[in-house]
């Protein structure tokens, strides 16, 4: 009697601690998953890449001509990226000062090809149209997506036609998130130029409406940087505020991109970036690469960033001096004449 109980209760231990087992791996599993990046599209408006469940950006890929209003919204693809909690965009959509600046977008206001100029900026007589998506992948260590989108020129033409790669990963702290943003753009009308000016033409970031632009600062990897004068920046960052929380970005330029690159870093409402000029022959592709580094709160330390930008760049530079700059106070919008 005595040794069946000693085995029943043998046999009830190996049971506890079978079951022990697989909830400690059903947990440990669990919590994979909830670390796990994720795409979730819904067709013809965005696509959000998730961490944890979690929206952590979110391409805005509509286009919608039934308005003139919807049009204006939708008339070019961009990216927000959202706040630790995945809550809200941290990122400026249409409408508010500037419609035109939203997100993570590119473009250039002087784009000259066959003795005609387009402002693919503002979306001046043309738009950039999000056609579809022709790569979506997502795991444990990051996410990505490849855009096809067409740039038109003439009615009916396309101007350029661009492959937009943004990947994504967790960065390690202080910051939180690391963007890749690839594009390759094959001029298909005849050969054109990509021009314009630091303030209306590149690779560039917006915060949100709200920013408070008294508080807004940027940082340069270098002694004395003065941005307006300045070239070839490797890297430069932010820091805004939005409802008394801050928020950080730095866009690195890859070493591979023309030379020549000036940066527009400079207006309190905190739109800035890398603007480049350059030629493409016809039926040739020119690839752009820029890295985006998002952190919340203060602005990462220097030595930080540039940790995270050789890694981008394959170098092994040393840490820079930095210089700090208070924004300057933003330019007007020019007042509309009202037509009678």
């Amino acid at each position: 009697m005595k040794s069946n109980l000693c085995a029943m209760a043998m046999v009830r231990r190996a049971a506890l601690l079978t079951a022990l087992a697989w909830g400690g791996a059903a947990a440990a599993a669990e919590a994979a998953e909830a670390d796990k990046f994720s795409l979730a599209d819904t067709a013809g408006q965005h696509l959000d890449v998730l961490l944890g469940g979690k929206v952590v950006a979110r391409y805005m890929d509509a286009y919608d001509v039934s308005t003139s209003q919807r049009k204006l919204e939708t008339y070019k693809p961009y990216l927000h990226i959202f706040d630790a909690a995945g809550k809200a965009p941290i990122t400026k959509g249409p409408g508010g000062t500037f419609t035109h600046h939203r997100g993570i977008f590119i473009g250039w206001n002087k784009i000259s090809c066959n003795g005609k100029s387009y402002d693919r900026w503002h979306m001046k007589g043309g738009e950039q149209i999000h056609r579809q998506f022709l790569a979506q992948e997502a795991d444990a260590e990051h996410a990505a997506f490849t855009s096809k989108v067409d740039w038109l020129g003439e009615p009916g033409q396309v101007l350029l036609a661009e492959e937009r790669t943004m990947a994504f990963r967790p960065a390690a702290a202080p910051a939180r998130l690391i963007v890749d943003f690839t594009t390759k753009l094959k001029a298909v009308a005849g050969d054109l130029v990509l021009d314009g000016d630091p303030e209306h033409a590149g690779c560039q970031y917006r915060p949100a409406a709200e920013v408070d632009g008294k508080q807004t600062v940027y940082v340069f990897p270098k002694e004395q940087a003065d941005p307006k004068k300045d070239l070839d920046y490797p890297w430069a960052g932010e820091t805004y505020t939005l409802a008394g929380q801050q928020h950080s970005a730095v866009i690195m330029s890859h070493p591979d991109n023309p030379k020549g690159t000036r940066w527009s870093a400079y207006r309190d409402y905190g739109r800035f970036g890398a603007f480049t000029k350059a030629p493409v022959k016809a039926g040739e592709t020119l690839t752009l690469r820029y890295r985006f580094v998002i952190a919340d709160g203060a602005m990462p330390p220097a030595d930080a960033i540039q940790k995270i930008y050789n890694a981008f760049s394959g170098g092994t530079a040393a840490t820079p001096p930095v210089t700090i700059r208070k924004a300057d106070m933003a330019a007007a919008p020019k007042p509309k004449t009202m037509k009678k």
